[in-house]
């Protein structure tokens, strides 16, 4: 992504894209299949998930360090096997509070292996953005597994990095750093919840080719974009959800927005 140059005194002039943040969560359990697929019918440009390594290996989209929050189970990620959370319930807790969605039936564990195919049987491209947690037990094996994974899928080596298919990205910059040396071709984002020192400029390290502040740095920086885009890099932006917050990140420059609500996001940049 280094090779863009910005256009319009620093700021993108790409069409803002709508990242499903866990897929459509504000309609459906969030890391669902039934989220995911809800998020395609609703036109969303990518998907949005968060990735841990179980005790057999396998990377799931969980976000929290237990699954006591969004399933019927208990435990640690790490110290369960995939197969005994894919006997779990991770939607009734959403049915119950929300009152959002008519029930979908119970869904086990989502492994990122099952998203990745949803993703390539779709009939249109769409981006995923995957977000490795830390701090983990099992450290650099996230990093590892996914670039194994993502070289297993043909997905490791983009032809042209910008149209790449999968973005990595985490809070960690030792993650990123991970990450870009198993799988130099995947574009990775550097998440952030405060810009400081030369990020603060807009400048990211070499191994970041996006920047990914929370809305809440936007809100009180919105510049921050714009010296971003100055230096040829793009942002992603979660968790926008607010309309106010959606015109803000589409007149502010942001390239991508995360959402927990794709359908009512793309309403709100049509206009409708």
């Amino acid at each position: 992504m280094d090779e863009r140059v910005p256009h319009n005194g620093g700021v993108s002039t790409r069409s803002l894209e709508v990242v499903a943040h866990r897929g459509a969560s504000a309609e459906r359990a969030e890391h669902t299949r039934g989220a995911y697929e809800l998020a395609l019918e609703q036109g969303a440009d990518g998907l949005e998930c968060d990735v841990r390594v179980t005790l057999d290996g396998h990377l799931v989209c969980v976000h929290d360090r237990r699954i006591d929050r969004t399933s019927d189970g208990r435990g640690v990620v790490s110290r369960r096997t995939a197969e005994s959370m894919a006997a779990l319930d991770f939607t009734g807790w959403f049915r119950s509070s929300a009152g959002l969605a008519p029930p979908t039936g119970p869904e086990g564990v989502l492994r990122l292996e099952e998203l990745l195919g949803l993703v390539r049987d779709h009939g249109r491209a769409v981006r995923l953005f995957i977000e490795t947690k830390h701090p983990v037990r099992y450290r650099g094996l996230v990093e590892r597994e996914l670039a194994r994974l993502l070289r297993r899928y043909g997905l490791a080596a983009p032809p042209v990095r910008d149209e790449s298919a999968v973005l990595m990205m985490s809070f960690s910059a030792p993650a990123v750093r991970r990450f870009r040396a198993e799988a130099p071709g995947v574009p990775t984002v550097l998440l952030f919840e405060q810009a400081r020192g030369a990020l603060r400029r807009g400048v990211l390290p070499p191994w970041a080719d996006l920047a990914g502040p929370g809305i809440r740095v936007v809100r009180r920086d919105p510049g921050l974009v714009s010296r971003i885009a100055a230096h040829g890099r793009d942002t992603y932006c979660w968790t926008v959800d607010d309309p106010r917050d959606v015109a803000l990140c589409r007149d502010a420059g942001v390239r991508f927005v995360a959402t927990d609500a794709p359908a009512a996001t793309r309403s709100h940049l049509s206009g409708s």
